[in-house]
């Protein structure tokens, strides 16, 4: 392990562990901490530490850190807030190499704790020290070897291959308790709390390294920072999966937004770019989290999404086929030597196609070799049986031949079972499978296992490659940006002039002040001009008829402009603007490009369906950046409206190559250019032989 990993060997396998804050009362935490350290088992030598003491749980007790006569490895901390950094201090003396502050009371009560909280840091960086905390749980190691429980749970996890993180204290018992009930086992387990020092981030580098845990699991309520998090879940997703819960889904952005970007971009979108451009699963609950890791200790990873079921019971097979086509898995069409073997093994009234119904007088023997025949055929990638106890058969014996011999050799393929029994059957089932055997009470539960197993497999061997960096006009685009206005909203002309620095093709444009120089803009640019409104005030100029198109005469379009003068003047009566005069743009697709600044991954671009529409159909795509030419096209493909990029009805399709360079010379743009905070592409106008910028709204921080 590297050293920075290798520094919280002192937290998760500590040779002994010091309890200040011991009680002898119960029900309290510092009694709890010591009976759960002892009852459990744990490897070491425990130290209670409490002066007004002499024992705790038969434990000898110490009244400070410092009178513990050997070396203490780990403490964990349950006193009074104001108490926690003398006793932090204590442990510095003493030579404690970890430390784990139970205590609330500081950063999350206001400004005095968290200057504590942060004094409490610094004692810790000084004498190289790690704190998990304050104001958390505690945390567990589960291996056969150390068997620590150095929380106030009571519930100790079975010994497993997953290791969890929770920023949620509360959160950490029930999630303990759902883990004990699905019969998952469990080898670390963490709560963050208020991360002073220790961070979720150096959880992922110590597990990733960590031999005996095999999928990580995080649940989270924010990201510490994003930018670190990405390149270490990156390298951890290539070996290992990890899967998270993320709370906060419908949290507002934090901030009202003129442009169509920040209006459609909330924080969820900028986490989902996140944790996909990294190769995190995200699921919905705890509960989702705790099947897909059942599955994925358990199986491989499957070749691809063609499942066979194999069931006693045809509705539940139904419902089963409809649920995993709608979640994009597959049906596996079965060979007919399998169908063939199938019939030999099953009674007549049996069903051999996809779903494979046994029919319920199928039995352990039946059950066994239909498993057998859908596990090699070539044409299945996963297999999922679904079974019904029957009063005549013994469910386990069915289960047993279900599981396959325990044995034989590893299997090739996912395997997973939904017992739909009663709590009693499925608990007796769930002793018996083990580790080896994802058990579900449901078939949609073991149908969203399965869907994660092929996420997990995508994710590992997705190459989302680099980011190319093409030449731009760099140093012009910085002037433009700095001599914004002091609103910090470009002019029209400037914002898609910005853009053209860039290469992004930009219609051609020209500004005028009056109504008299739109005509003479019109008369220069000889044919059909379309002329905008340009003004801070109206930045949406559809909604106040800004915008008038196919004018055919420089006097039409001094018309126009005289009409708008009007109509702007009710709008805003005091409100500067100014006209755009373009080129009548030839028809195309429109596209909106946008780029909005999340407070806390940063830029964050979209893509998606435009025009005036675009935040009524919210058919759009986020990704961060640095972008790359893959993800740049995923965020294409991925759009509800892509098949009319391809073509249909008979158009023809749009240069989608041409759009995604767009995409990524935008993306290289606020890269470049951290003052922009926002940006509107609307429209990009999509045509056979390339793209055309028609208008634009940057805004600059100031």
């Amino acid at each position: 392990m590297t050293d920075a990993a290798t520094s919280l060997d002192a937290l998760f396998r500590p040779r002994s562990v010091a309890i200040v804050g011991a009680s002898r009362q119960a029900r309290t935490i510092g009694n709890t901490l010591v009976a759960n350290l002892v009852g459990h088992g744990y490897a070491g030598t425990a130290f209670p530490v409490n002066p007004a003491a002499t024992s705790v749980c038969s434990v000898k007790c110490y009244p400070d850190v410092e009178a513990i006569p050997d070396p203490v490895d780990l403490a964990v901390i349950a006193v009074p807030a104001a108490r926690v950094a003398a006793a932090v201090e204590g442990c510095a003396r003493k030579g404690v190499r970890g430390v784990c502050v139970i205590s609330a009371g500081f950063r999350e009560v206001g400004p005095a704790g968290a200057e504590a909280e942060r004094r409490l840091a610094e004692t810790c960086r000084q004498h190289g020290m790690r704190m998990v905390g304050p104001n958390c749980m505690g945390l567990m190691n589960a291996e056969p070897g150390v068997r620590m429980n150095a929380t106030f749970a009571t519930t100790f996890p079975r010994p497993g291959q997953v290791s969890f993180l929770s920023q949620s204290g509360a959160m950490g018992v029930a999630v303990l308790q759902q883990a004990e009930h699905m019969g998952l086992g469990m080898r670390m387990f963490v709560s963050l709390g208020n991360k002073a020092d220790v961070s979720g981030n150096d959880l992922l580098t110590y597990w990733e390294q960590d031999e005996g845990t095999r999928v990580g699991l995080m649940y989270l309520e924010d990201f510490g920072n994003p930018r670190n998090f990405i390149p270490i879940a990156r390298r951890f997703t290539r070996t290992k999966p990890l899967v998270c819960v993320k709370a906060g889904r419908t949290a507002e952005g934090g901030r009202a937004a003129a442009s169509h970007t920040g209006a459609l971009a909330g924080a969820d979108a900028a986490v989902d770019a996140l944790l996909e451009q990294t190769g995190v699963l995200r699921v919905n609950s705890v509960r989702e989290m705790f099947g897909a890791a059942q599955a994925l200790v358990a199986c491989p990873l499957p070749a691809g999404p063609r499942v066979a079921l194999l069931t006693n019971a045809g509705g539940p097979a139904i419902l089963a086929t409809d649920y995993l086509v709608a979640k994009g898995l597959t049906l596996a069409t079965l060979a007919p030597a399998t169908q063939q073997a199938l019939r030999e093994v099953l009674v007549p009234e049996a069903s051999v196609k996809n779903p494979v119904d046994m029919v319920a007088a199928a039995g352990p023997q039946e059950a066994a070799r239909s498993m057998a025949l859908l596990e090699a055929d070539p044409g299945v990638d996963i297999v999922l049986s679904i079974y019904v106890p029957l009063p005549t058969q013994d469910p386990l014996e069915v289960a047993r031949a279900l599981f396959g011999p325990e044995s034989g050799p590893a299997r090739r393929k996912p395997v997973l079972h939904a017992f739909l029994a009663t709590e009693a059957v499925l608990e007796r089932v769930k002793a018996l499978s083990g580790a080896r055997h994802p058990v579900y009470s449901n078939a949609e539960d073991a149908v969203l296992a399965a869907v994660h197993l092929v996420r997990a497999r995508a994710l590992r061997d997705d190459d989302l490659g680099s980011a190319v960096r093409v030449p731009v006009a760099g140093e012009r685009a910085a002037a433009r940006l700095a001599a914004a206005p002091a609103s910090g909203w470009l002019k029209g002309a400037e914002a898609l002039a910005l853009l053209a620095d860039y290469g992004l093709p930009v219609v051609t444009t020209r500004s005028a002040d009056t109504p008299q120089q739109v005509e003479e803009a019109a008369a220069a640019l000889a044919g059909p001009v379309v002329v905008k409104l340009d003004g801070e005030a109206f930045l949406h100029k559809s909604d106040v008829g800004g915008v008038a198109v196919g004018l055919s005469t420089p006097a039409a379009a001094r018309e126009a402009a005289q009409a708008m003068a009007l109509r702007a003047a009710r709008h805003a009566p005091d409100a500067p603007f100014g006209w755009l005069v373009q080129r009548m743009a030839a028809p195309g697709t429109e596209l909106v490009l946008g780029m909005s600044t999340d407070p806390v991954f940063g830029p964050l671009l979209m893509v998606g369906l435009g025009g005036v529409y675009v935040e009524v159909l919210k058919d759009v795509r986020f990704g961060l950046v640095p972008l790359t030419p893959t993800i740049a096209g995923r965020m294409l493909r991925r759009l509800k409206s892509f098949p009319l990029l391809q073509g249909a009805r008979g158009a023809p399709p749009v240069d989608i190559a041409a759009v995604e360079q767009a995409l990524l010379r935008l993306g290289q743009l606020v890269e470049d250019h951290p003052s922009i905070l926002e940006c509107d592409v609307n429209p990009l106008v999509a045509r056979p032989g390339g793209v055309e910028v028609l208008d634009a709204r940057v805004r600059v921080r100031r």
